[in-house]
């Protein structure tokens, strides 16, 4: 793989961050503080454009026909007591069924923003990724994060990490509004995106599935083997470069 690449796409968790950092932080915050949260923002005009796109994808998920969405009343034909139980009951739905929908992912988006700032929430980054990005922007190479969470939340997590303010490291951000992660056609578009052959990129990711998508349309993949990832059977370690720290990537 040595000199193949010039450009570096990170995912983000069980890659630069641990998965146990979004499973036992990130989400629990969202979960335990999104009531006293709604009460205390709801007059704020921000607040009320994300219940309004939690409100329509609602209505969107009925009307395919999903049994368990929870619909959001309108404001101004229901009491506040009687809309804010609604989100956070669809907000719990969600959550659980573990979607990767750009109204929740904007709604917990904003209130991660509200704990970083006040110094709540800090995000956690592995202890070799920063003399990686210190690496590969030494040698000229850019670098890009693409995640399922949202743009401002990764730029939140790295702006606030435990390693200081980590955002001049990257070029970019993507976020699955260029495409679902598992699809190959989602790497094609990053890669005209940002003016790149898939064959000048290595992407990096926890994630076999992702790995697959990005392989077919001839990125460099590397697969994270980090603690608490999910085990990788031996088809995946024979096929794919696996890594447990970015010190062992090949340049």
């Amino acid at each position: 793989m040595a000199g193949k690449y010039n450009t570096v796409i990170l995912d983000i968790e069980g890659t630069t961050t641990p998965i146990s950092f979004v499973h036992d932080v990130l989400f629990p915050y969202v979960r335990e503080r999104a009531e006293e949260f709604l009460n205390q923002n709801w007059e704020s005009e921000e607040l009320q454009q994300y219940v309004e796109l939690l409100r329509e994808q609602a209505k969107q998920d009925v009307q395919e026909g999903n049994t368990l969405a929870v619909e959001i009343p309108e404001s101004k034909i229901s009491n506040k007591a009687a809309v804010i139980s609604a989100i956070l009951a669809n907000i719990q739905w969600q959550m659980d069924s573990d979607r990767k929908i750009g109204a929740l992912k904007n709604f917990q988006g904003y209130m991660w923003r509200s704990g970083y700032h006040s110094g709540e929430l800090k995000g956690v980054v592995y202890e070799d990724v920063v003399p990686a990005l210190e690496r590969w922007s030494q040698a000229g190479m850019d670098i890009y994060i693409y995640s399922s969470g949202s743009v401002p939340a990764q730029k939140l997590l790295f702006g606030y990490s435990d390693k200081g303010d980590l955002l001049h490291f990257f070029k970019g951000h993507f976020d699955t509004t260029i495409g679902l992660k598992v699809e190959a056609e989602s790497y094609l578009r990053i890669a005209q995106e940002i003016g790149k052959s898939p064959s000048e990129i290595l992407f990096v990711s926890d994630n076999v599935k992702e790995i697959i998508a990005a392989d077919h349309v001839g990125y460099a993949t590397a697969i994270a083997d980090r603690p608490g990832n999910a085990p990788l059977d031996d088809e995946s370690r024979s096929r794919f470069q696996v890594v447990r720290t970015f010190s062992e990537l090949s340049e």
